[in-house]
């Protein structure tokens, strides 16, 4: 007799759900994504607060105490009115490239950047996620910074405008360029050299401790072109009502907002194309 056949058994199929689908923005999935990136830094408020605090305060007291500048007039106004607004500035761009560029550096070397790749989040969300949270670092980090340093110094207010504006610009420029240097860079070496050769230089020589007349003509016209230089030169009009430039064209203003439209653009793209997201 031949062997009886195995039982043959019939799994029933999974009754079927319903597949979400996100239509428009991911408005759930941008808004997780920005509170990681807040939560991050918030964590560690004395390195992405109080420490640019006291970078800016040394600053302060060896330009305006040590090298004995005080009563130097720049632009009008006594040399301490003039340093406070671009210090201010100048932590506000730094710490908004920090923001985004250590974070996707620190996912590709402990290797997760697969966090950013699996949630259905689209390179729009991506791009708008990060320039948000960079944003959001660089304001406070100004806010802070101004809060430490103007009890020295008697600092008024010219333009509300000016200052948000440029400020708010600066903070999504050097957000959009961290993401745009965090995902062409796979180490923190290349980070560290794109930050001291590039980001802190160009902050340092668009004007922060000096105006453009001192400058050899060549020089001059050359830092005119400086996005850099707009912005400090434009946030510093916010508060002493004077600038070595033209912050308050349209021109300008319109320039500056091209600046920011494109930046996105590319890194939207970079997003798109998966550049450096690769675990």
């Amino acid at each position: 007799m031949s062997p009886r056949p195995p039982p043959r058994f019939i799994v029933p199929p999974l009754p079927e759900k319903d597949t979400r689908v996100i239509h428009g923005i991911n408005g759930r999935g941008l808004w997780s994504l920005y509170l990681r990136e807040i939560r991050r830094f918030l964590s560690i408020p004395g390195q992405s607060l109080a420490a640019p605090l006291a970078s800016t305060l040394l600053f302060f007291i060896v330009f305006n105490t040590a090298l004995g500048r005080g009563d130097t007039l720049l632009l009008g106004v006594n040399f301490s009115q003039f340093l406070v607004p671009s210090l201010i500035m100048m932590a506000i761009m730094q710490n908004a490239f920090a923001n985004a560029s250590f974070s996707l550096v620190i996912a590709k070397v402990q290797g997760n950047i697969v966090d950013i790749i699996m949630p259905p989040l689209s390179p729009f969300e991506l791009t708008l996620g990060y320039s948000l949270g960079g944003l959001t670092r660089g304001i406070a980090v100004g806010l802070v910074t101004a809060l430490g340093v103007m009890p020295f110094v008697d600092m008024t207010y010219q333009s509300f405008f000016y200052i948000l504006f440029y400020g708010a610009s600066a903070a999504v420029m050097l957000a959009l360029l961290g993401v745009i240097c965090g995902l062409v860079a796979s180490k923190f070496d290349h980070l560290a050299a794109l930050t001291n050769f590039v980001i802190v230089p160009l902050t340092f020589l668009s004007g922060a401790f000096f105006v453009t007349a001192q400058l050899p003509p060549l020089v001059e016209t050359i830092l005119s072109y400086s996005p850099f230089f707009w912005h400090i030169d434009g946030f510093r009009y916010g508060f002493i009502g004077a600038s070595d430039h033209t912050p308050t064209t349209l021109s300008t203003l319109c320039l500056v907002a091209l600046i920011d439209g494109l930046l996105f653009l590319t890194t939207w793209r970079l997003f798109h194309h998966g550049v450096g997201l690769k675990p």
